[in-house]
């Protein structure tokens, strides 16, 4: 009778054991992986996004982790390339044993793991710094699509914003400035796709390579048009360098980018010449600590007083996986974290709207337009 009870209690242990089996989740700990710059040329926002992250799951594992678990954190840098980053995924998966991936960046290395990697092997990925059409397609086109989890608006919904801004303010001759992967030409194609709406086609179009600051090509095609305006979907590096460009060119038209391009970052690099650019952002603004995300935010980085776009975005990433993480309980495993997440529909994390179903994963198109002001501020 002994031995039946031992074994009984031994069968009990491993299938209560087998409820986390998934790889990453252990009695104590969860542990999750990030792949983004942290070397060359877009390191700063890699690095502003870890930071954020880091200090956030401290402040969660001092109160007692989640559902009785820590968060660990493993972030590899893929220096913002695409091999790097598919390649990195592997090895978060496989060798480091993660149980849910967050805060990628780029859309095309985001595109191809999520094709490659995390989709095949079905492990969820929240948030990503792209607003990519190719990492937004239905779950019946894409099965891998299932496991991408967005918290920011796609690039389509920027353009529109902008060029609709651009348009009523009596704007017609617009210009495109693209970065030559992915996150660019799917830029480019919210544009056109928004200037068609009002009868408009770009006026001129010039293109950089991915982390080059070669843009005299791009300035003397561009140029040549004489545009009222430009939207820029490119970084902060080559931002700077094309603006610096045009006004030797002689050029000073309305200048305009998305949210990648990092504002505190495009104002250091820039200083006052940044003064007039317009930024569309996909988060609320960082230093209005009326709204209660941003003011939970801020209380991280007290000491310190330096808030972030990015960083605001890396935030609201971690708090949208930790409560999916909550909600999928103690038997935790990833086919509950999805479900978990998909039930996070009009959810207010306070101040922002993440909304998913089972078969949308778009959680938020917040956008609204800034301008860099005088002495680097933002202003809305």
């Amino acid at each position: 009778m002994k031995v039946f009870i031992k074994f009984a209690a031994a069968c009990a242990m491993a299938l209560a054991t087998a409820t986390w089996a998934d790889p990453g989740v252990t009695d104590s700990s969860i542990t999750l992986g990030m792949s983004a710059p942290f070397s060359g040329p877009n390191a700063a926002y890699g690095e502003d996004m870890r930071q954020t992250i880091q200090a956030y799951f401290e402040h969660i594992n001092k109160s007692g982790g989640i559902n009785g678990r820590k968060l660990e954190l493993v972030a590899l840098d893929d220096g913002y390339e695409t091999e790097r980053t598919v390649a990195n995924t592997r090895s978060l998966i496989t060798d480091k044993k993660v149980f849910a991936l967050l805060s990628y960046y780029g859309s095309s290395p985001t595109t191809e793991a999520m094709n490659k990697v995390f989709g095949p092997a079905g492990v969820p990925l929240v948030g990503t710094i792209s607003g990519a059409d190719t990492l937004r397609q239905s779950i019946s086109a894409n099965p891998n699509s299932r496991y991408m989890f967005h918290v920011r608006a796609s690039y389509a919904d920027e353009t529109t914003a902008i060029v609709n801004q651009m348009v009523s303010i009596g704007l017609r001759s617009i210009a495109v400035f693209y970065q030559n992967d992915g996150f660019g030409k799917a830029g480019l194609d919210g544009v056109t796709a928004a200037l068609k709406k009002h009868k408009l086609a770009p006026s001129a179009v010039g293109t950089v390579e991915r982390n080059s600051l070669n843009v005299d090509a791009a300035v003397q095609s561009i140029a040549k048009a004489n545009p009222q305006a430009v939207v820029m979907i490119t970084l902060y590096k080559p931002t700077a360098a094309f603006v610096r460009a045009m006004k030797k060119a002689g050029q000073n038209p309305m200048f305009m980018t998305l949210s990648p391009v990092g504002t505190e970052q495009l104002v250091q690099e820039l200083g006052q010449e940044a003064r007039g650019i317009g930024i569309s952002q996909v988060v609320p603004y960082p230093w209005n600590d009326s709204i209660p995300i941003v003011r939970d935010y801020q209380r991280l980085g007290a000491k310190s007083r330096s808030y972030s776009y990015y960083g605001l975005e890396a935030y609201l990433t971690a708090r949208t996986l930790v409560e999916g993480l909550r909600r999928a309980g103690r038997d935790l495993n990833r086919d509950k974290l999805v479900s978990a997440l998909e039930s996070l529909s009009a959810t207010d994390l306070g101040g922002y709207r993440i909304n998913y179903t089972g078969t949308a994963r778009y959680g938020s198109r917040f956008v609204e337009l800034t301008v860099i002001g005088p002495g680097g501020k933002v202003l809305r």
